[in-house]
């Protein structure tokens, strides 16, 4: 998006204000999708839950990861007006509940669509027997989680050698395994996480095969990153190593899944905010700016990315520090922006902030979240 058409937009519309550009969201979209054939993306509603992203989305042909009834009800609601076929044959087809732990309400709410649950733990099994019993399983496995900035697998995921067992004690139960499902780490830049996770799964769907299982899917989570710098590489070098793996590894008729959210989402928007307040102390210089860490910026704590402040304003830089609106110390953004001498009420932007930003803002200290816009709907 060019820069004058975001300073007229935040002068048009007020500050902060989150831009959601469609035409990116569909370009990304498109990408993933050239570069990874074989694979239906289920865009994990997690990383921005904003309705038209989800409307967008489903009409590009797109289905959903969710992780909670809230999550869930926002695609149902927002693609049953859109969609031609009855509501159960669009929740099968459209949507994975790929949170391992689920609350008995949750359990008992979902089993009515019979659809398709994730699992890692015998405990999860006796939850779901009693209470979703008509719904098809995905065993989550353990993977390595090696160079992805937030690491997944201590908290959700089967030992590998626990694998077979657990899925047999599942249909044992009565219970329909559909397949198996691993994550190696959010923002994943090493690519080798992929191939270690595509190597163990397919030995465990092989093993669960034998022994009398007919698993039908693969699902090879998420983690896909974003372009946040030039140190991420190209997303098609990734999609080589995966097409290569999955073709070698996999039948021609077993369904692959896959849980892009940041990848699809985080360049699709940019947030424009406003100098309210500045400051020399100890010989740098301080800027406040109307959005935070508890707000857009959350992502900087909570994701551990460090999203750079952009000025509008031509001249020469100096090293500067920028905090949220807020009075909590933690509300820091930066330590060392690069921005010019800047004044209170210029607007400044940040690009590629549309992935587990506004999904996490907060009313902190009485201060809304940001405005949203959207564009090239």
């Amino acid at each position: 998006m060019k820069k004058s058409q975001l300073l007229r937009l935040g002068r048009k519309y007020g500050t902060p204000l989150f831009i959601i550009d469609h035409k990116v969201l569909r370009e990304t979209y498109l990408q993933f999708k050239k570069h990874l054939p074989r694979v239906q993306a289920y865009y994990a509603v997690k990383a921005n839950p904003h309705p038209e992203i989800v409307k967008t989305l489903y009409k590009l042909g797109a289905s959903f990861d969710v992780a909670s009834m809230p999550e869930f009800e926002i695609v149902h609601d927002n693609i049953k007006r859109l969609s031609a076929k009855k509501r159960q044959e669009f929740i099968w087809d459209k949507i994975i509940y790929a949170n391992p732990i689920k609350a008995i309400e949750t359990l008992e709410e979902l089993d009515q669509y019979k659809i398709l649950l994730t699992f890692d733990n015998i405990e999860e099994v006796k939850k779901i027997k009693k209470h979703a019993p008509h719904s098809g399983l995905v065993l989550r496995l353990q993977v390595p989680n090696t160079g992805s900035v937030v690491e997944l697998s201590s908290k959700f995921g089967c030992p590998p050698g626990e694998a077979v067992d657990l899925m047999l004690a599942a249909s044992n139960a009565g219970l329909g395994v559909e397949g198996i499902s691993f994550h190696v780490g959010s923002q994943c830049t090493n690519f080798e996480n992929y191939v270690q996770a595509l190597h163990l799964a397919a030995g465990i769907f092989n093993e669960a095969n034998s022994r009398g299982l007919n698993l039908k899917l693969i699902d090879i989570g998420g983690g896909f990153p974003a372009p946040y710098d030039n140190q991420v590489k190209p997303f098609r070098e990734l999609a080589r190593k995966i097409n290569s793996e999955i073709d070698r590894l996999f039948p021609k008729d077993i369904e692959i899944l896959a849980e892009p959210g940041r990848f699809l989402c985080a360049t699709c928007a940019t947030l424009v905010a406003k100098v309210i307040g500045k400051a020399d102390r100890n010989g740098k210089r301080l800027y406040y700016i109307n959005d935070g860490i508890y707000h857009t910026y959350s992502g900087v704590l909570c994701d551990h990315i460090p999203y750079g402040v952009k000025a509008f304003k031509k001249g020469s830089t100096q090293i500067s520090s920028v905090f949220g609106p807020t009075c909590d110390a933690l509300d820091t953004i930066s330590l060392s922006n690069e921005l010019p001498d800047l004044n209170i009420s210029d607007l400044v932007y940040t690009e590629n902030i549309g992935a587990y930003t506004w999904a996490s803002s907060t009313n902190f200290n009485g201060f809304p979240p940001s405005q949203v816009i959207h564009i090239n709907k």
